[in-house]
C-alpha cells in the first residue's frame, strides 16, 4: 500500500484576486475594482487540495517562506486534508504573492516578483514523494521545474518506481525554456497537459492536433492539450479524442486548468479509461470557473458526478 495515491511538487502562492478592475484611473494614483480577495494558490497546492477534495491522499513537495503568507498557505492544506509533511519551510526566501486581474469573461492577468524566481531543488528530497501512486509535476517551464536536469531527476526517478508521471506547463517567465531542452525527459512522462497558449509556444502550432504532434514527436506518451471553453483534445500515438466543455457561466479561470488535472489524474488512478476520466476533468475545470478563486467551487467528487450528469 501507498503512504500516498498523489504527491505534487511545484510552486505554492498567494493570489491577490482583483475582479472588475477598471482600468480608468479615479486619482493621480487610484484605480476601482468591483472586489479583491487572497486566495492560496500555485499548481502544486491548488492541485493538490483538488485531489483531496476529489477523495485522494494527497501530499504537496514545495518551498514556503517563514512568513505570514507561508502559514496562511499551510494552514489552508491541512484545513483541506492535505498532508504537509513534506513542505520546506526557510528564512532564506518569501513565499511569492501574484496578484490577478480578472476581467469579465473570466480570463485573467497576473504580475509576479522576484520572489517566484526562487528555484528549490525537489530532487534533493526525492524520498518524500516516492511512496505514492502517482507524482504531479507542476509546472514545467516554471520554477522548479525550468531546469531540465531537476525536470530528468524527478521524473525519472518516479518513472522508475513505477509512480504515474503527470506534468502540467506553463509559459515560461525567468528563465526560457523550449521543447527541445526538455526532450530526453519527455519519456518519463505519462501525461503532459498544456493549455493552448503553451501549446502553441512549444509547438509554434496553432491546430491543437498539431500542437500534439510537436509533443509525441519529441517523446511524449499521452499529450491532452487544455483548450478552455472549447473543452480539450488528447492525442496519442494509438488514438485521439476531442471532447467540448461544459456549458457555464465563467466568473474566474484562475486554477480551472489544476482542477482539470487533479480530476483526470484522480479518475486514471481509481481505473477509469482515458475518456472517462478526460470527460470528468472538463468537469472540474468547469466547475473550478464558476467561483473566484481556484479552491472555491469544486467541492467532492458527488458533486462532479451530479453535474456531469445534469
Amino acid at each position: 500500500m501507498s503512504r500516498y495515491d498523489i504527491v505534487y511538487i511545484g510552486t505554492a502562492i498567494i493570489d491577490s484576486i482583483i475582479m472588475g478592475f477598471d482600468p480608468e484611473p479615479v486619482s493621480a494614483a487610484g484605480f476601482r475594482a468591483e472586489s479583491g480577495s487572497l486566495n492560496i494558490g500555485g499548481e502544486a497546492v491548488n492541485g493538490s487540495i483538488a485531489a483531496s477534495k476529489l477523495g485522494m491522499k494527497t501530499a504537496v513537495l514545495c518551498s514556503l517562506g517563514n512568513d505570514a503568507a507561508g502559514d496562511l498557505i499551510e494552514s489552508e492544506l491541512i484545513k483541506h486534508g492535505v498532508d504537509t509533511s513534506c513542505i520546506i519551510r526557510s528564512d532564506e526566501h518569501q513565499t511569492p504573492i501574484t496578484t490577478i486581474f480578472v476581467s469579465e469573461d473570466g480570463n485573467r492577468r497576473s504580475i509576479t516578483n522576484t520572489a517566484h524566481r526562487y528555484n528549490f531543488h525537489p530532487e534533493r528530497y526525492l524520498e518524500k514523494i516516492l511512496d505514492a501512486k502517482a507524482v504531479v509535476l507542476g509546472s514545467l517551464f516554471r520554477a522548479p521545474f525550468n531546469d531540465p536536469e531537476v525536470i530528468r531527476a524527478v521524473a525519472g526517478a518516479a518513472h522508475s518506481e513505477g509512480m504515474m508521471v503527470f506534468a502540467d506547463t506553463k509559459l515560461p517567465n525567468f528563465r526560457k525554456l523550449s521543447l527541445d531542452d526538455i526532450a530526453d525527459s519527455l519519456p518519463l512522462i505519462d501525461y503532459i497537459t498544456p493549455n493552448e497558449d503553451e501549446g502553441r509556444y512549444c509547438s509554434g502550432k496553432d491546430d491543437p492536433e498539431e500542437m500534439a504532434d510537436a509533443f509525441l514527436d519529441r517523446g511524449a506518451r499521452n499529450v491532452i492539450i487544455k483548450l478552455g471553453s472549447r473543452g480539450c483534445f488528447f492525442k496519442n500515438r494509438e488514438t485521439s479524442i476531442r471532447l467540448p466543455a461544459y456549458e457555464i457561466e465563467a466568473v474566474d479561470a484562475t486554477g480551472a486548468g489544476d482542477n482539470f488535472l487533479a480530476g483526470f489524474a484522480a479518475e486514471l488512478i481509481r481505473g477509469s479509461s482515458i475518456r472517462e476520466a478526460l470527460e470528468f476533468a472538463n468537469a472540474c475545470g468547469a466547475i473550478c470557473s464558476t467561483a473566484v478563486g481556484s479552491g472555491t467551487a469544486l467541492q467532492n467528487r458527488e458533486q462532479v458526478q451530479e453535474f456531469i450528469a445534469r
